[in-house]
Formats: structure tokens, C-alpha cells, sequence
């Protein structure tokens, strides 16, 4: 990994934990996640007419991505009702980047060097601690909320492994992301009519502006991710992308006022820990 790239998938990162923390709209996690999933395919639609229309063999990673994405909110929205959200978040996005280490072995056979392997397990670590705040509400942690959870992880392993796929089948990285961005924003729309009818777009429409922020952080943030796992391997790319947690730790901290325990200093060390390693190997 070059550290352009490095850095590159650093700043996605960042935007990843921005764009979750101004996801404060008066929605329930339903609709304001399919406003955001709106917003960038809003973005994306302008782009269409600069990209090249992804040839045959790309659409099934396209259609398997938009299905994976699907069941990634649905089990997501499961988590947050079932267990708290400091929990269930961190659990999901601390055990995917193992689950795409081992995915990326099977399916692009990509086995990650020695060093790469400490990163993602000290990532992994790290995001694990925090999603366990030092074990002081481990017991509150139920097994529904671990299974929604867990099947988070899945999902996010599974779109990680087939855009990673995807993009490198494309022309380009812009190419799969834009229309991605598109299909997966037509089928939201489609599940938001079948679940909540038609009135939920009046509801929609009034928050615009936050589905416009958000969207275009997130699709930014993620097609950063897709171009960087066509330069360095997707197990160490979705590893690093993971760093998201520790930025949100950094704003729960400084902009929230809430307090850095010995238990979240431990998470930070093995994260940059990991951090280090991956880029050094």
C-alpha cells in the first residue's frame, strides 16, 4: 500500500465517522438511513454522464453489492433496536475486516503479508474494546444484539469482497461507484415504498439537506475505499477503513465532552498499533 493510498483511505475514514455523527435527523434509523443511501444517489446520477457504462461482467457485482447492502441496513437497524448503539456499531465494523481478510483469501485469493495480518488483528482488537467501553456494560450486551451484529459484520465482508472485485472488473473505480451509487439509491427508494408507502416522501423531502451532507460524505468516503482496493490488497484496505471508529471516538471525546477512559486509551494504542503495522507491511 502506497502512502498516498494509505493516507487516502485514512481521510475516507474520517469521512465515514463525520457523516454517522451528523446522521441526527429527526428520522427514525429507517428512513434516515435511506435518506442518506437518497442523497448518494442524488450525487452519484450528476457523475453518470462522465463515466463509462460498466460492461457485462461487472453488473453481477453491481447486483450482488446492492443485495449485500441491503441486508447490511437491514441487519444494522436490527442491531441498533436490539443493543446499544455504542455497542453493536463497534462489534459490526471490528469483526469485518477479519471476516474480509478470510473472505479475500477464498475469493481473490489475496493473502496478506505477516505484518498486514498483526494490523487487522490489532484493529480488530482495538474497535472490539471500544465496542465493549472496557467491559463495564458487557452484560447488557444481549444475544440478539451480538447476532444482528455479527450478521452486520457479514454483509459488510460480503460488499467489501464484491466491490473490491468489482472495481478492479471496471474501467474504473468512478465507473462502479457512480452507478452503485445509483442502483443502490433506486432500490432503497423501492423497499422505502414497500415498507413505509408513499407518505414517507413528504418526510423525506423536508430533511433533503441532511440526505445531500450525508450522502455525498459517505459516497465520497466509500469510493475513496473502491479506488484504494484497486491499488493494495481489500483485506488491508477494509481493515484500515475501520480507523472510522477510532475518529468517532475522537468526537464523542473532543466535541462531545464525553470522557477518555484507561479502557478507550488501550483501544487507541492497538488501533494505531494496527494502523503502523498495516502500513508498514
Amino acid at each position: 500500500m502506497t502512502l498516498f493510498v494509505f493516507f487516502a483511505v485514512l481521510a475516507a475514514a474520517a469521512m465515514h465517522a463525520i457523516w454517522n455523527a451528523l446522521v441526527k435527523v429527526h428520522l427514525d434509523r429507517f428512513l434516515s438511513i435511506t435518506l442518506m443511501t437518497l442523497g448518494m444517489g442524488a450525487v452519484a446520477l450528476l457523475a453518470l454522464p462522465f463515466v463509462e457504462v460498466p460492461k457485462s461482467e461487472v453488473w453481477p457485482y453491481i447486483i450482488a453489492s446492492v443485495i449485500f447492502h441491503m441486508g447490511y441496513r437491514t441487519f444494522l437497524i436490527g442491531a441498533y433496536k436490539a443493543g446499544d448503539f455504542a455497542q453493536t456499531y463497534p462489534l459490526a465494523r471490528g469483526t469485518a475486516p477479519l471476516l474480509a481478510a478470510l473472505g479475500g483469501m477464498v475469493v481473490v485469493a489475496e493473502v496478506p503479508a505477516p505484518l498486514a495480518i498483526l494490523g487487522i488483528l490489532l484493529l480488530s482488537a482495538g474497535t472490539l474494546v471500544l465496542s465493549f467501553r472496557g467491559g463495564a456494560h458487557l452484560e447488557r450486551l444481549n444475544l440478539r444484539a451480538v447476532g444482528f451484529a455479527l450478521g452486520t459484520s457479514i454483509f459488510i465482508a460480503s460488499y467489501t469482497l464484491s466491490d473490491g472485485s468489482g472495481a478492479r472488473l471496471a474501467a474504473t473505480a468512478s465507473s462502479y461507484a457512480a452507478w452503485l451509487f445509483v442502483c443502490d439509491a433506486l432500490w432503497a427508494l423501492v423497499l422505502c415504498l414497500i415498507f413505509r408507502g408513499p407518505k414517507a416522501l413528504p418526510v423525506l423531502a423536508r430533511d433533503w439537506k441532511a440526505g445531500v451532507y450525508t450522502g455525498v460524505l459517505s459516497g465520497a468516503a466509500y469510493w475513496i475505499v473502491m479506488w484504494a482496493m484497486t491499488k493494495a490488497p481489500i483485506a488491508s484496505v477494509a481493515a484500515l477503513r475501520e480507523t472510522s471508529i477510532l475518529f468517532a471516538m475522537m468526537i464523542s471525546v473532543f466535541a462531545l465532552g464525553e470522557k477518555m477512559t484507561g479502557w478507550r486509551g488501550a483501544a487507541v494504542l492497538s488501533i494505531v498499533a494496527g494502523v503502523v503495522a498495516l502500513r508498514l507491511g
